[in-house]
């Protein structure tokens, strides 16, 4: 018999052995308007109820803390551009990387989402042999951002994420695609872990109060996420000007915080104060699956997607998907629900969702006949 004596062995062991783990997740925020950060919330959950002991240690969150999990928030400036340059550089923080190291010492596991927690989880591995899984999420390519800096932050992030994650003992990705992204870059091969929904995403949802607070009308178009260039919004709204000349009447409703203020400006010049573009924000939980219970197609021109979240919720609610061929969106997509747009242009893109809306309104019009036939 061959006795694995190192840290990932005796973990392994545990695991076994229904022995509970000590575990430590890593996530840079753990706050609302991130997908990624729901996903930490609900793995969070599982591992709690499956009896592990679970602290995540994290810059700031706003999300309650699950019950029987620990959270440890180490804080960081409140400014959002100063946030960036100081997460981008916490290495140069030594005292709280050091203090921050120190506190994983008992651990038996880390779960890391995302640099630069990825150089707690680095360095504590060394130091204390820790267990280091990295949670794959991925990185969007630099060269779909906008400006010179914003790419070049996008680089150096990058660069640093690979830096800190070829380490690693173990990795999951949260699909295929991201699977090899990450072993093409780093070395570092794993398992995939596809994100799980929530059970209140499901066909049946009642979108009838969202379809009232905004006056929505057949068709309506809907986007939920990052207001971010690579998530391609400005060719959303121009793929929406595509749309109205089939459906003067068509709404499109974006959803979520606007993370890049230039971007968020452009967004809205390019609107042109069209009331049928509506700009939603920041939503509550409560009224997500009810949005997308109000909506007739979900649609999403984003250029890069390790999972796509939103469109798996679409989906779950019965509703059509229209995306661009890209990423994770072949996994994600299943076959009869959606349309996967390969032409990377506005023009085919709206073609698409008008292909999608008009065989609605054909089955809109079959169920009216049917029951005036009753």
């Amino acid at each position: 018999m061959v006795i694995d004596h190192t840290k990932k062995g005796v973990v392994m062991n545990k695991v076994q052995q229904g022995r509970s783990l000590k575990i430590a997740i890593l996530s840079p925020t753990f706050s609302y308007f991130s997908g990624p950060d729901r996903v930490v919330e609900l793995q969070a959950k599982d591992l709690a109820a499956a009896g592990h002991k679970i602290t995540i240690f994290t810059f700031e969150g706003d999300i309650p803390v699950p019950a029987g999990v620990e959270i440890v928030r180490m804080g960081m400036p409140k400014s959002p551009f100063v946030q960036r340059i100081y997460r981008l550089l916490f290495f140069v923080d030594v005292l709280k990387v050091r203090k921050y190291v120190k506190m994983l010492e008992g651990f038996d596991k880390i779960i890391c989402h995302m640099y630069p927690m990825t150089i707690l989880a680095s360095k504590a591995r060394r130091r204390f042999r820790l267990h280091y899984n990295y949670y794959n999420m991925g990185i969007a390519y630099p060269h779909l951002f906008e400006t010179p800096l914003e790419r070049l932050y996008m680089r150096f992030f990058l660069f640093l994420t690979k830096l800190t994650v070829q380490g690693a003992d173990s990795s999951t990705s949260i699909s295929d695609f991201l699977r090899k992204e990450l072993k093409k870059e780093t070395g570092v091969d794993g398992s995939i872990e596809y994100c799980k929904l929530r059970p209140e995403y499901k066909p049946s949802v009642d979108g009838s109060a969202m379809i009232k607070k905004y006056g929505l009308t057949f068709p309506t178009l809907l986007y939920v996420g990052r207001i971010s260039p690579h998530k391609g919004v400005h060719i959303l709204i121009e793929a929406f000007r595509v749309v109205q000349k089939r459906f003067p009447h068509a709404r499109l409703l974006i959803v979520g915080k606007p993370t890049f203020k230039e971007y968020s400006e452009k967004l809205r010049l390019l609107a042109k104060g069209d009331p049928h573009i509506i700009f939603v924000g920041f939503t509550q939980d409560a009224e997500l699956p009810q949005l997308y219970g109000a909506c007739d197609v979900y649609t999403s021109c984003t250029q890069w997607e390790g999972f796509n979240l939103p469109a798996a919720e679409a989906q779950a609610c019965g509703k059509p998907v229209v995306v661009f061929n890209v990423g994770s969106h072949p996994e994600v997509v299943k076959p009869g629900k959606g349309i996967l747009v390969s032409d990377m242009t506005a023009l085919a893109f709206g073609d698409a969702v008008v292909k999608a809306l008009e065989e609605k309104e054909s089955q809109r019009k079959n169920v009216l006949k049917k029951s005036k036939k009753k």
